[in-house]
């Protein structure tokens, strides 16, 4: 399966050792960016969330805008690999959709749902104002959108999903209605509203 292919952010080496786990921080800084957004986070407030004194950030990282970009590569790593470990049991085209459905309605209901997504809030807030950060969210939703065509090809090949749905345009609309679940989780939704949407989704399939 193809994953977003973003460019390791270099972590500085001089002077002392660094002397924390650097993905245990990516994961706290992924929670306050995505919380606070890019431009309501200051070094201060990843200093407390990550429990680290900015000096040692500094070390590690060039500035916020690094650290916000390295966690952006670990959040797309570790949804990637939660996808896969969901796909495991789908034998069909269908199924594969209905998995990756079902992943983003556990991931829009109760505090996961109200934090919302990562590579929804960079999209919005930073489309505009870094063309850089826009290319490598834009980047990873192609991913999500080829991803989709493929699995409704296959169903179409397995017998799962109608030779009528045109692949590419459905897959597109799949995504919006992926996204749209974690934009609308913010509101506060409930486990069962969101998994409801998940049968009404692939009535496009039919």
């Amino acid at each position: 399966m193809t994953t977003a292919k973003i460019p390791t952010i270099a972590v500085r080496s001089r002077g002392r050792p660094r002397e924390f786990d650097i993905d245990a921080a990516l994961d706290k800084a992924i929670i306050v960016f995505t919380e606070k957004g890019y431009y309501g986070t200051s070094i201060n407030d990843l200093s407390a969330a990550l429990e680290l004194t900015a000096g040692s950030i500094y070390k590690a990282f060039n500035d916020k805008r690094s650290v916000f970009i390295a966690a952006l590569e670990r959040y797309i790593t570790l949804r990637t690999e939660r996808l896969q470990q969901a796909l495991k049991p789908a034998n069909t085209g269908r199924e594969r959709v209905r998995a990756l459905l079902a992943l983003y309605a556990s991931s829009s209901y109760e505090a996961e749902g109200r934090r919302g997504c990562f590579i929804v809030s960079s999209a919005v807030e930073l489309s505009i104002s870094d063309p850089d950060i826009a290319g490598r969210v834009a980047q990873s939703l192609d991913i999500h959108e080829k991803r989709l065509t493929l699995f409704i090809r296959q169903g179409q090949e397995d017998g799962s999903i109608s030779t009528h749905v045109e692949a590419a345009t459905t897959a597109r609309l799949l995504l919006c209605v992926l996204q749209g679940m974690r934009v609308i989780g913010k509101t506060g939704r409930s486990k069962k509203e969101m998994n409801n949407l998940i049968d009404s989704a692939l009535k496009v399939l039919d």
